[in-house]
């Protein structure tokens, strides 16, 4: 592998909720990496389907999967993951809702850890020490930290923009400062949403539902740099060209590094 990658979603998080959710790392994350807070994610804005397209780097009519409850590919076709363990590489994830365990193939992890979101406290904190610890000891070429309070906890109960969404993002925020401290030496993260919401709800063709931030730091992105016109399907070839992969031919997003 030419770089290794930890990508983190933070479920649901608006791009003007994380601008004034008050924690002081927003300020550090958008002067150090290349960024967008105008990026887009494909319809429905729902969490599979967007976590699908972004791993496939297909939209929802081609992968199929247009709900949060997963069917097989009628045409299949290797997500990151898949290409990451064609090219020898090892990946692992921490994930805190269940029914992402179908963006990965069997046989595409090396590592996984899963928490119940619904029923365990401090759900994000927790993936991320999981994810920590098997970094220090294990140093995986891909991680794939998924983080779900910020939608859950914040929005669907609270309401999107509400303090308790805001503040499940500070807390989501905090956890991204911990990876980049202790990782970002060694190294790219990536950290972007799947969808914001509305009320107390998302999937609608609102900008508030299908507009995302996304942030790209390491040494082959300018800090700083604004990103314009780039979606949730750029970044699976996006990591793939900072790993040193190959795309399945099939992917239909750009890189951002082309």
């Amino acid at each position: 592998m030419d770089h290794k990658v930890i990508l983190v979603t933070i479920d649901g998080m608006r791009p003007d909720g994380f601008l004034t959710c008050g924690h002081p790392f927003v300020r550090t994350l958008m002067d150090t990496s290349s960024y967008t807070l105008n990026g887009r994610t494909m319809m429905p804005a729902v969490t599979l389907p967007c976590h699908m397209s972004l791993f496939l780097s297909v939209p929802p009519e081609r992968h199929g999967i247009t709900t949060n409850t997963y069917t097989p590919l009628v045409r299949p076709l290797n997500g990151l993951f898949e290409q990451i363990k064609a090219a020898g590489g090892i990946s692992a994830m921490y994930y805190g809702w269940e029914p992402l365990r179908d963006v990965s193939r069997p046989g595409s992890l090396r590592y996984a850890g899963y928490l119940n979101a619904y029923i365990e406290d401090d759900t994000d904190g927790t993936l991320t020490d999981m994810a920590a610890a098997r970094i220090r000891r294990s140093h995986p070429d891909f991680v794939f930290l998924y983080l779900v309070e910020t939608d859950e906890k914040g929005g669907h109960r609270h309401g999107w923009m509400s303090q308790q969404y805001l503040d499940c993002i500070s807390a989501a925020v905090g956890c991204v400062q911990r990876v980049w401290e202790e990782f970002g030496e060694e190294y790219t993260i990536v950290v972007t949403s799947d969808h914001g919401g509305h009320g107390r709800s998302h999937g609608q063709d609102i900008p508030e539902d299908t507009t995302i931030p996304m942030f790209f730091l390491g040494e082959r992105f300018e800090p700083g740099r604004v990103l314009e016109g780039i979606t949730i399907l750029d970044i699976a070839p996006t990591v793939a060209d900072v790993m040193g992969i190959a795309r399945d031919p099939e992917w239909e997003g750009n890189s951002l590094l082309e």
